[in-house]
């Protein structure tokens, strides 16, 4: 039986850093803290590298100009997630960043950064109406799963949780945890994420850990209102709470959510719970199956 892993979840406020280095202050400390109380897998929520557009006052309010000055830090970004994560023997999911791939297309990247240098990133696979018309970035087309020391990962960000063959084709891969970094700018968009959230640990049978951003950023056309609770769920079912919801922040509030899961319950759960979804899953279909996706297992162990 392998030991429970102690999972953090950001709510995390955006800044306004008037220099790298002061962005790279924020988030060692950050990294600090959660260190401090034993968490060993940290989730950092989507987009909360915009932030990093405040440096240049003369184009952080142009949204398009913000986006291509981040895009332009991202290997500054990914060196100090690293360093983070070899300094305090963690492994960190990054916020998400703009990222440009070889095509001149710009997705948007989650990283994960593991103590002993490895990385591996997923780009997020669904767009939302502001990415595909206003933002013009573009969805991802791999998915990965992540064989880590800590356990098999699964990345779903924000509007992707909300999609089940995503997480469903992750899980059957292999994931045991769904990190789920997510930006809205409503409590209704939060809802949205959040329940898709806790669908998706029903009907898989597995923990899903969701990181937003919090708070305003009237600068920022990109990250202008920033609502959320960082929360960890699972299926409501046996050892389980009832309402699903293992952990959970209070709206709003800068903070860390520790709490840890153990990953051997999802076996248990699968084969002992009271209804079997993951299992039954199949019957359902009518035509082509999840088991027939395309899914990329990332060895980071």
């Amino acid at each position: 039986m392998t030991d429970p892993v102690r999972i953090a979840a950001a709510q995390y406020t955006i800044g306004q850093p008037d220099s790298f280095a002061a962005w790279q202050a924020k988030v060692a400390q950050w990294v600090a803290d959660a260190a401090r109380q034993g968490a060993q897998l940290l989730v950092f929520p989507e987009y909360a590298a915009m932030e990093l557009a405040a440096i240049d006052s003369a184009t952080a309010s142009d949204l398009h100009a913000s986006l291509r000055a981040v895009v332009a830090l991202g290997p500054q970004i990914d060196a100090h997630y690293a360093n983070l994560a070899l300094r305090f023997g963690v492994t960190v999911l990054g916020g998400t960043r703009p990222h440009e791939v070889g095509d001149g297309r710009i997705v948007n990247r989650a990283t994960l950064y593991l103590p002993d240098g490895q990385s591996g990133h997923q780009d997020k696979i669904m767009m939302t109406r502001f990415e595909r018309e206003s933002w013009d970035i573009k969805g991802g087309t791999r998915l990965r799963v992540f064989r880590t020391p800590l356990g098999m990962l699964g990345i779903s960000t924000c509007y992707d949780v909300e999609f089940p063959m995503i997480a469903r084709t992750q899980a059957i891969a292999g994931a045991k945890v769904v990190l789920c970094p997510s930006c809205t700018d409503s409590l209704q968009g939060y809802y949205r994420v959040r329940i898709g959230a806790q669908a998706r640990a029903l009907e898989n049978q597995i923990f899903v850990v969701q990181a937003p951003t919090v708070g305003m950023a009237p600068w920022s056309p990109a990250l202008d209102e920033n609502y959320g609770a960082a929360g960890m769920f699972v299926p409501p079912d046996g050892d389980s709470p009832d309402d699903g919801v293992v952990a959970i922040g209070t709206e709003g509030q800068g903070a860390w959510v520790v709490t840890d899961a153990d990953l051997a319950r999802v076996e248990r759960w699968r084969t002992q719970g009271s209804v079997r979804p993951f299992a039954h899953w199949p019957e359902q279909y009518c035509g082509a199956k999840a088991e027939d996706l395309p899914v990329e297992i990332v060895p980071l162990d």
